[in-house]
């Protein structure tokens, strides 16, 4: 496990007073060691963990050759009369059971969704392109192609080869597919626990009297939604006043228990509390500045607490700072911690309705809302006051307008990229 400071070592450039966006992303990259141990659960059990092995499918799917609609199936060397066709229809074959009988050198079978193909038949006509005539059909020329609304065999998947792949978070088709090869239970990495825990004398916590100069804890809720989207176990240590010995308590209460650790507040840089000088004296950590807005000062690190490390994520105080923290750099570091397969975030492309100023030289998220306008192009425009105090900015945003490191002023039309809120706040 290497240090803070090795790690630094290797990184080109590191300056911790103005570390980049980017740098803390790769910095993180290097800090955090995935969790090893694994649990077997069952399909309901699975969804949003993480796969520690790959799945192998047992069994190909389908596991015939089917009828992808209810119709009419026939052997496509028919179709090579260039005129109509009248057919004998000799039975009617079912979902869930083989048709063996004789279908004739110019007959058909009336099939329903899901059936398997009759033998020697290979195409399947609709219902509503033929013309019922008692026993027979009338089938108009060009209405279907050989081969035409049939499920091969193994075309989802093949038995013996993989289903799904280590490393990857179950989502609903993902649970779907598990089932749809026959398995009961899939082995995945243990949940990840996370303590956090808000810091400082001015916050309140819900239920005590209003006071002056002391704001009601907002973070811990947020950062409480955050986690539990993810799927992590939480650990909800309340609010700790900027008191040592509370402070030592809470971080070695945390460290014991917890494979990382969040805090908000007592980070910045000229704040003299106790809260920095507590992670020091506990543990292996980073205090930076970096290159962004909202958020810049942040701490990384380890807390170590007999014989366990854990991972320590201190972040900014205001309420807007904390979540754009965490989805830009605690998310992923968490994901990894989780054994997730490492994934860039898809950012979604849209033009700017309105100029927004920037500087070179820090990366910038604002809060957007993401609408299509009457060309059918997607546009963007800020919320408003961008302070990272306004939480509720947060509540009318669908996504972060994301400008980039070295990305100057954006003028109306320009295309700029968003970070979309859907299944992640």
């Amino acid at each position: 496990m290497k240090s803070i400071e090795q790690i630094a070592a290797e990184l080109q450039g590191y300056d911790p007073k103005a570390l980049s966006a980017a740098g803390v992303n790769t910095f993180l990259s290097r800090l955090v060691e995935p969790v090893t141990q694994t649990e077997d659960v069952g399909v309901f059990d699975a969804l949003g963990r993480v796969l520690a092995e790959d799945v192998i499918s047992p069994v190909s799917v389908p596991p015939h050759d089917n009828s992808a609609m209810d119709g009419y199936a026939l052997d496509s060397r028919l179709l090579r009369n260039s005129g109509p066709l009248r057919l004998h229809v000799a039975g009617t074959a079912f979902a869930g059971k083989a048709w063996n009988a004789e279908v004739g050198d110019s007959g058909c079978v009336k099939i329903m969704t899901g059936a398997i193909m009759p033998a020697g038949l290979d195409t399947v006509v609709p219902l509503e392109f033929v013309r019922i005539d008692g026993e027979h059909i009338e089938l108009p020329p060009g209405v279907v192609s050989a081969g035409d609304n049939r499920r091969l065999l193994g075309e989802d998947l093949m038995a013996g080869q993989p289903a799904l792949r280590r490393g990857q978070t179950l989502g609903p088709a993902a649970l779907g597919l598990i089932a749809s090869v026959g398995l009961a239970t899939v082995r995945v990495f243990r949940r990840v626990r996370v303590a956090y825990f808000s810091t400082g004398d001015e916050i309140l916590s819900l239920g005590e009297a209003p006071r002056e100069g002391a704001v009601y804890d907002s973070n811990r809720y947020t950062v409480f939604g955050l986690l539990t989207r993810m799927g992590v176990e939480v650990i909800d240590m309340g609010v700790v006043g900027d008191q040592p010995d509370l402070l030592e308590a809470a971080f070695r209460n945390a460290a014991s228990q917890a494979d990382a650790i969040i805090t908000s507040g007592g980070v910045s840089m000229g704040e003299a509390d106790h809260t920095k000088a507590m992670m020091k004296q506990l543990g292996d950590v980073a205090f930076w500045r970096i290159a962004m807005r909202p958020g810049r000062p942040m701490a990384v690190g380890r807390i170590q607490e007999g014989s366990r490390s854990s991972l320590l994520f201190g972040l900014p105080g205001n309420p807007v700072a904390v979540m754009v923290t965490f989805l830009a750099f605690v998310r992923p570091a968490l994901h990894k911690l989780m054994g997730g397969t490492p994934a860039e975030p898809v950012l979604l492309q849209a033009r700017s309705a309105e100029a927004l100023r920037k500087k070179p030289g820090r990366t910038e998220y604002q809060r957007g809302i993401v609408a299509r306008e009457a060309d059918g192009q997607l546009s963007v425009r800020i919320t408003g006051n961008q302070g990272s105090g306004v939480l509720s900015s947060m509540v009318q945003a669908n996504g972060l307008i994301v400008l980039h490191h070295e990305q100057g002023n954006v003028a109306v039309g320009d295309t700029v990229e968003v970070l979309m809120f859907d299944g992640v706040v």
